[in-house]
């Protein structure tokens, strides 16, 4: 018998179907309500950021220029801090209010390149200054959806790129203490929910380490988050008027 892969092309698609469904569940039942339809369908969400980090480690590996590859993720998190706020009818403005969801997680993902270049790249910059800048772009992630997390879980990721057993121990150690913070704190609802990012790794076992012959869905996949979230957000108004989502 064959052995199952998927190419980068393949694990994307199931990263973005799973975010729709999420995303589809945050509509038809805003407030992560206890249950167990919204449950089912937040936990195939969880499949995405991992495998959205998962990918920012091979982009950031891969790419031949990494400066053009960070502006092309700056503009892609601006485009889609706009799109979200719109989806969840959060104002756009941050901290406006409050201080959670306050942008997509386009941009953590943004700063993780950022941070990896810091890292890897820049090579004369003062270590100490260069230290603070890395902590203050940390900080700053944490008003993000999925917080610092995605940054701290790239960060490391990036140290075991390669392993994917290793990569996988990463994801679970940093959404561990994210889903602790967030039962003590925010909902123990969604901190249950989070174990569904354990059914990311038979599918990344299954990452045969190519990218696909349809070209055309590199763009597709920068094109289709922030499409979706107005699609979203356009349902949303229709069905409630213009309220918020998230809680």
């Amino acid at each position: 018998m064959n052995k199952i892969t998927l190419n980068t092309n393949q694990l994307k698609l199931i990263a973005i179907i799973a975010m729709t469904i999420d995303h589809i569940a945050d509509l038809f039942y805003p407030g992560f309500p206890a249950q167990p339809l919204p449950i089912a369908l937040h936990l195939i969400g969880r499949l995405t950021a991992p495998i959205m980090c998962f990918f920012v480690c091979e982009g950031f590996h891969y790419t031949r220029n990494v400066k053009k590859y960070m502006l092309r993720m700056f503009i892609f998190a601006i485009i889609s801090h706009f799109a979200y706020c719109f989806a969840f009818g959060i104002n756009p403005i941050p901290f406006s209010t409050g201080i959670f969801n306050q942008t997509s997680v386009m941009y953590p993902l943004f700063i993780s390149v950022v941070i990896l270049w810091l890292q890897y790249e820049e090579k004369s910059m003062n270590k100490y200054l260069k230290f603070a800048i890395i902590f203050v772009l940390i900080w700053s992630a944490f008003p993000a959806d999925w917080s610092c997390i995605v940054v701290l879980a790239i960060l490391h990721m990036y140290r075991k790129r390669g392993d994917i057993k290793g990569q996988m121990i990463a994801i679970v150690f940093w959404v561990f203490f994210y889903g602790l913070i967030s039962f003590f704190f925010v909902s123990k609802v969604y901190a249950l929910v989070l174990v569904g990012v354990l059914m990311v790794y038979p599918l990344l076992k299954m990452y045969n380490g190519e990218k696909g012959k349809a070209g055309w869905l590199k763009m597709f996949f920068y094109i289709y988050y922030p499409l979706h979230l107005i699609i979203i957000g356009i349902l949303r108004i229709l069905m409630y008027g213009d309220v918020p989502l998230l809680s």
